[in-house]
């Protein structure tokens, strides 16, 4: 299956039968086959008939639309929902569970302090000139798992958050050490990403959130109840979750562009204090992104179904039958 990526101006997409065409300029460029599709990511402005969107939904095909200068998410489009709500009524259950949501928040955030770990090892071996920061900030690091592992039985929420906040600012400082200095890469900064690090791993994460949530709402969770991300407006907070562990090797791989020269400073632009990948950079970008989302999607879709298999237990426990006594009004 594969990712439909439209990143053009004067682009137009119309429902054609079994397939979608392809305009540019007025002039058909185009067919695709839509049962070869598994999502689509629109950018910019592109003229989409309704009828691919209803025809997109129906095939559960799953859509991303994202603004065109920064690359933020402005729309999902996923398709017939779950039909089975008693993993939902599970999940809304554990939310309130303060020992169910502690050991969760504990086992995600060791997981991925753990991937942070194992990439800093890893940036040690393959650049033995960066010894000193790469030491210091991996000691760090180790420590807050040394520190989530002995805490065993201790699902505090604020003291998890704190570790997994001193270990991402060392995790960062290390990983900025691997990066030429004329990047302007020193830390993590967001909207807008001031440099051009930090717009790749804004887009990249942007763009695995979004498969959090479609895995989320094939697996029939509730996207927006978290257990360590806590309930907010607007925010997926489960897909929250589910992406923390998976944080690391967005770093890792964005690291792997720049270092492998996929990636070069011509591929950005910068306007009014933020750095954005400019057409030709976005294309690099997301090529290289299918060949390095496969594997977490299946993690993502994995990491669900074993989630909505125990929900559904315990929604199904609350859900009892109707005596014949029982009216509807």
């Amino acid at each position: 299956m594969a990712t439909l990526v439209l990143d053009r101006s004067n682009l137009e997409l119309r429902a054609d039968g079994a397939a979608l065409a392809l305009y540019e300029g007025g002039e058909r460029r185009s067919t695709i086959p839509i049962n070869l599709l598994d999502r689509v990511i629109f950018q910019g402005n592109i003229w989409v008939e309704t009828a691919v969107l209803a025809r997109l939904a129906e095939e559960g095909v799953a859509t991303v639309l994202l603004s065109r200068r920064h690359s933020r998410r402005v729309a999902f489009l996923l398709g017939p929902a779950h039909s089975d709500a008693s993993v939902r009524l599970g999940q809304y259950q554990f939310a309130m569970d303060e020992t169910w949501c502690g050991r969760w928040a504990r086992r995600l955030v060791r997981g991925k302090v753990r991937a942070q770990a194992r990439l800093l090892r890893s940036a040690l071996a393959a650049r033995p000139d960066r010894r000193k920061a790469l030491t210091d900030t991996l000691s760090q690091v180790e420590g807050a798992v040394a520190a989530l592992r002995d805490a065993a039985g201790c699902e505090d929420p604020a003291r998890i958050r704190g570790l997994e906040g001193a270990a991402a600012v060392a995790h960062f400082r290390g990983l900025a050490s691997l990066f030429p200095k004329t990047l302007g890469f020193t830390c993590r900064n967001r909207r807008p990403p001031r440099d051009p690090v930090n717009a790749c791993l804004s887009l990249g994460y942007t763009l695995l959130h979004f498969e959090a949530v479609r895995a989320c709402y094939v697996a029939g969770l509730d996207p927006l109840i978290g257990f360590y991300h806590r309930t907010a407006f607007g925010r997926e907070s489960m897909a929250c979750d589910l992406v923390e562990p998976l944080r690391p090797r967005v770093d890792g791989w964005v690291w792997q562009l720049f270092r492998d020269r996929m990636l070069r400073d011509g591929h950005f632009v910068r306007d009014k204090g933020a750095c954005l990948l400019n057409k030709t950079g976005r294309e690099h970008f997301y090529q290289a992104y299918e060949i390095f989302a496969p594997p977490l999607r299946r993690l993502l879709r994995r990491e669900c179904a074993l989630l909505a298999r125990a929900l559904r237990k315990r929604g199904e426990s609350e859900v009892e039958s109707p005596s014949d006594d029982d009216g509807v009004f």
